[in-house]
This record gives structure tokens, C-alpha cells and sequence, in this order.
């Protein structure tokens, strides 16, 4: 039987947009071929590296990384632009997935940024994949913004979190969603790296309490520190976007992942988001089917 192609379109979400590789993962083990994918932010990130067949290596990396290990991954400035340089990780990266021209990869890739200044999307089909995914996870006061052509860009995810309209479709391709911010339960799943907890780090090395700017008055939700109130107003900005996206663009399968899976910097839960994303991609998947 002849592979069904789709269009893939990832949404932002930090951390739990490592999700997106499972549900990749899943797609393709179920006879699905992706021939364009468009990402915000992480789902940027995701859909760069798949687009540059070199999944597999990035997904391997990320299962090698501890909590200490993504710290040593944040370069701190305390700039008055962001708390984060974010070009570490990318030099990280690049140490074993070399950078390309967008214009030519075999998998057609766009991402989105924000041009903060003009107020407008901006959005990269061509040049280095690199800057493109640089520029579209930028988040506003914790990474720094990419300065390009006299403006100031930051986060996809400010204007356009699942950019459904962005995405380069052929004709007869499914468009496909992936959303990391659905309002939705979420149940944690038991996988090697979340069945022992080490007290020590959760409590020393967590990237909020080493910034110093989150209390741990965990009984009041109320009183939440500087990183958890921005987490908590993109989320609920970005829901809202993705939702307003869905409605409009009206996807054949939407792949929903709940907003509570993971929070911005849970990079060390690769193991166990990969999971969820792979579950949720197979449940979507036989949904379709049925009511195909």
C-alpha cells in the first residue's frame, strides 16, 4: 500500500516539544511519509533536525542529558534583554549535526519568529537552518533576541505558536497538528528516568531555584517567582493562539498533548515526553482511521 503523505505542522511548548519526536517516531512506524514540516520555536527545533535527517542523533543526545547537563547547556548573561545568551546549546548541536541552507534540504522546512518591533511574523524558507531555529526559540526576557536586518527578533510562539498557514503543502498531503499546549489531563508515564528521583537536585539544581527567582511557596499557587509567572502568561497566550489556529485551519489530524506534561526547561524528561508524544500520536492516528 502507498505511504499516505502529510504536512507536518509542530507547535512551541520549550521542553515538551521534545514530544514531537515520538509523535514523528509513531507517524512513520504507522506508514505515514512527511513531506514538509513547519515548526514554532521547539517544534522549530524538531522539525529543523528532521528535515536535516539527523533525528535519531539529536533524540540520542537529548537522552544522554541530566538536569546538570541542561544547566551547563544555559549560557547566563542577566543581559537586560534576556537571562540567556542561547547560543551554547546551538554550538552544542552543531558539534554533530552540521548546519545547512534551508533552500537545500529534501525535506521542505519553514520556521516563524516574531519581528518584534514591526509587530509581524517572520518567516524562513531559505538561508542558514541554524539562525532560523536560533531566532524562533528565542523567548522574550529569557533568551536574547537575534538582531537582524535593524529589527529585533524573538519566540515564533509570541504571534504564530502552531503555524498551520505557514506550512508548504502538496496537493493531497493530510495537514497534521501537533499541539503541546492542549487543555487537557495528564497523566505521568513510568519510564527508567522518572521512577527514581534524586531529592538533592530537585531541590539544588532546578534552573528556577539556581536563578534565584521562584520562591518555594509550593502551598499558594499565588505566589509564583519571576520564571513561573512567564511561563505561566505564555501559556495561557500561546493556548489560546493555538486554539484560535486549529479552528481556522481545521488540520485532518490533530495530536494533542496535555500543557502539563513538562514545563520550559524539562529537557532531562526526554525519555519520558518522547513517550507521551508517541502515545498521543497513536491514539490520534486510530481516531482518524476510524472515522476515515
Amino acid at each position: 500500500m502507498e505511504k499516505q503523505n502529510i504536512a507536518l505542522v509542530l507547535s512551541s511548548g520549550g521542553a515538551r516539544g521534545v514530544a514531537h519526536i515520538g509523535v514523528i517516531e509513531e507517524l512513520e512506524a504507522q506508514g505515514f511519509k512527511i513531506t514538509s514540516v513547519a515548526g514554532s520555536s521547539m517544534g522549530s527545533v524538531i522539525a529543523g533536525v528532521y528535515a536535516m535527517e539527523s533525528m535519531h542523533v539529536y533524540k540520542n543526545w537529548l537522552l544522554t542529558l541530566k538536569r546538570t547537563d541542561v544547566l551547563n547547556l544555559m549560557d547566563f548573561t542577566f543581559s537586560k534583554s534576556g537571562l540567556i545568551k542561547g547560543e551554547k546549546v546551538f554550538k552544542a548541536m552543531q558539534e554533530f549535526i552540521p548546519d545547512k541552507n534551508i533552500e537545500d534540504l529534501k525535506i521542505s522546512f519553514t520556521a516563524v519568529a516574531t519581528d518584534i518591533l514591526n509587530e509581524k511574523e517572520v518567516v524562513f524558507s531559505e538561508g542558514s537552518i541554524y539562525d532560523a531555529m536560533r531566532a524562533s526559540t528565542a523567548i522574550p526576557t529569557v533568551f536574547k533576541p537575534v538582531k537582524s536586518n535593524n529589527t529585533i527578533l524573538v519566540d515564533g510562539g509570541v504571534l504564530n505558536p502552531l503555524p498551520l498557514n505557514r506550512i508548504k503543502r502538496n496537493s493531497g498531503d493530510l495537514l497534521v497538528a501537533v499541539n503541546v499546549y492542549a487543555d487537557i489531563p495528564f497523566e505521568r508515564m513510568k519510564t527508567k528516568t522518572n521512577i527514581v528521583k534524586n531529592k538533592f537536585l530537585d531541590k539544588h539544581l532546578n534552573i528556577s531555584a539556581r536563578l534565584k527567582l521562584i520562591d518555594s511557596h509550593k502551598k499558594d499557587q499565588r505566589k509564583i517567582g519571576y520564571l513561573k509567572l512567564i511561563d505561566y502568561a505564555t501559556r495561557t497566550m500561546v493556548f489560546k493562539l493555538s486554539e484560535m489556529a486549529i479552528k481556522l485551519y481545521q488540520p485532518d489530524i490533530i495530536i494533542n498533548i496535555s500543557r502539563h506534561s513538562g514545563n520550559t526547561f524539562d529537557f532531562y524528561k526526554a525519555e519520558e515526553l518522547i513517550e507521551i508524544g508517541r502515545k498521543a500520536a497513536r491514539k490520534s492516528i486510530k481516531d482518524y482511521i476510524k472515522n476515515a
